[in-house]
């Protein structure tokens, strides 16, 4: 690069870096807003099942009955409730009280010293189809962990002829929380990148400054490096305090190495840029490319790349869309990192995928910028 390139490339950084900091959006978006986010999905949003409200029609009170009534105050997944009859029960349940019923019968105390089968009635709110089954396996858990204690104090085992041994791999304590602040790192830095960077090139036009650029001897080159530099400084700096609350304020644990992180947070960033600046380009006026990257950049991001929602479980035709969204990399990257480590099986394909689209928005930006008015 020549010294006059270098010095004209130093005047354009310099301009973007005093539009930024003179625009307190932008600082909100690259500093309020993870904090924002962080905190509502942190601590407001959660996938774990806890005190699940749950009520229990116990109609002849015994020994038995009382001991399993204690097993479901006892369990941490459970905020179980008494009703005196099951009518009161199903009413309760159909006025969303509670999300599930359990039911012991009069005869189930004499079936169970028998040596019968003891049936217990299990009724669940099926409305929100995942709560119902994490419901179903809980209590289902606490059914089999007091027949065990039951069995043991009755002085015979209990014939079990499958036993299954639990082990939890990377997120031993299931807590959602560890699956979803990872993920909202690429959703930061998806608006950071994509969202900014939408409005530069348009606020060029709006402003009718584009032309007197036009007129200087800078290059197209010059000014797509000058307006990305200051964004990706920008979109880094709230990448580190992302990480630096999730790991200290959110507990989240960091088992890969940092340098990689980052380095992989480079490449989303080059990526999301690349996706702002070719909406500016194509749209020259603010709002409609403030409109068009939250549609097609943060909305995908957040729905479609495995931030939140399974894309096994996707049907395979959205599938095969989640493929065209960047983000769905760096999702993968990010809770690899954070939760198993440097595994570049998995680390390695995904940045490989992040760098062929970055190869590929960069030569749509280059193909669409010109210095010219048409």
């Amino acid at each position: 690069m020549s010294p006059g390139s270098r010095m004209r490339l130093r005047g354009m950084v310099r301009k973007e870096s005093l539009q930024i900091l003179r625009d307190p959006s932008s600082i909100a978006i690259a500093f309020v807003l993870p904090v924002v986010l962080l905190f509502l999905f942190g601590y407001g949003v959660s996938l774990d099942a806890r005190d699940i409200p749950v009520g229990l029609v116990v109609e002849q009170p015994d020994a038995a009955t009382q001991s399993l009534v204690a097993a479901f105050r006892r369990s941490r997944y459970f905020r179980p409730r008494t009703f005196g009859s099951i009518q009161r029960a199903e009413r309760a349940l159909a006025a969303r009280q509670i999300d599930g019923i359990v039911w012991l019968r009069n005869d189930f105390a004499r079936r169970l010293l028998a040596g019968g089968e003891a049936p217990i009635a299990v009724r669940v709110n099926g409305v929100d189809a995942n709560q119902a089954h994490l419901t179903e396996g809980y209590l289902q858990g606490v059914w089999l962990g007091w027949l065990q204690r039951y069995a043991a104090a009755a002085g015979h085992p209990l014939a079990i002829p499958v036993r299954i041994e639990h082990r939890v791999w990377f997120n031993a304590a299931l807590i959602s929380r560890f699956f979803l602040v990872p993920g909202l790192v690429a959703i930061i830095m998806t608006l950071i990148g994509s969202l900014l960077t939408a409005m530069v090139i348009a606020r060029e036009w709006e402003r009718g400054t584009m032309e007197a650029m036009m007129v200087t001897p800078l290059h197209i080159r010059e000014v797509l490096a000058g307006k990305l530099i200051p964004y990706f400084v920008l979109g880094m700096g709230g990448m580190a305090f992302t990480v630096a609350l999730a790991v200290w304020q959110f507990d989240v644990p960091l088992r890969g190495s940092l340098w990689l992180l980052f380095l992989s947070g480079a490449l989303f960033m080059l990526v999301a840029l690349g996706m702002g600046l070719l909406i500016s380009i194509v749209s020259r006026n603010q709002f409609v490319a403030g409109q068009i990257a939250i549609v097609v950049t943060f909305l995908p991001a957040f729905i479609l790349s495995g931030f939140i929602f399974d894309i096994g479980s996707m049907p395979a035709p959205i599938q095969l869309i989640t493929h065209l969204v960047p983000a769905r990399y760096f999702v993968a990257i990010l809770q690899t990192l954070f939760l198993a480590g440097d595994l570049p099986r998995v680390v390695i394909p995904n940045l490989l995928a992040l760098l062929v689209m970055g190869g590929i928005f960069a030569a749509l930006v280059r193909r669409k910028a010109h210095k010219r008015l048409e």
